[in-house]
């Protein structure tokens, strides 16, 4: 897939993630191409799951209120489960 064809959203790429996994699935795409796309899969869950890591830096879990009535927030911790590199 050439980047004027390459998902803009991280929506848009999860669709193209499961439409991959589908074609894998069934099992008539030969060798070459099968390869291809899982690379491309690949890819895009990379891209997703960085996405997402960027996201997470930026929610913040409310705490409770301080003594002057204002939220206390602090930054969202939460580990992936998917492996680094």
């Amino acid at each position: 897939m050439n980047e004027a064809n390459e998902p803009k959203t991280f929506e848009e790429a999860l669709v193209e993630l499961e439409k991959i996994v589908r074609d894998l699935e069934d099992g008539d795409t030969g060798l070459e191409l099968a390869l291809q796309r899982y690379e491309h899969g690949v890819g895009l869950l990379r891209r997703c799951y960085d996405q997402l890591r960027k996201v997470e830096q930026r929610i913040l879990e409310l705490t409770g209120k301080d003594e002057a009535g204002n939220p206390v927030l602090r930054p969202f911790e939460h580990s992936s489960s998917m492996k680094q590199d």
